[in-house]
């Protein structure tokens, strides 16, 4: 997967919750639509698109899934961070000065 599979998952307010649900632990689907005002085959739409970007996985036990978070699949997102990571401290920076120049 790629930063903009990522980018393009995470777009998505309810893709972000379903993500955000499975960091306490694997749900299926029935669980992760709960409190959420979609249909069962929309968030099965939401979960193919989190898992078609690398963000979560499935597990099966018979006719039950159940999906969890894929570590591996935020790679993509923090690599594309870390190339601009170099620029962060020198606009903190900056910023510090231009805000003491405004205190005086």
């Amino acid at each position: 997967m790629n930063e903009s599979d990522v980018f393009r998952a995470l777009s998505d307010p309810t893709r972000r919750a379903v993500l955000d649900r499975l960091t306490a632990g694997e749900k299926n689907a029935t669980e992760l639509r709960e409190g959420l005002e979609i249909s069962q085959p929309a968030i099965s739409q939401h979960i193919a698109v989190l898992r078609g970007a690398g963000l979560i996985k499935e597990a099966r036990a018979g006719r039950h899934v159940n999906y969890s978070v894929n570590p591996d699949g935020l790679r993509p997102l923090f690599d594309w961070l870390t190339r601009y990571r170099g620029f962060w401290p020198d606009r903190v920076e900056r910023l510090k000065t231009l805000l003491k120049e405004m205190d005086q």
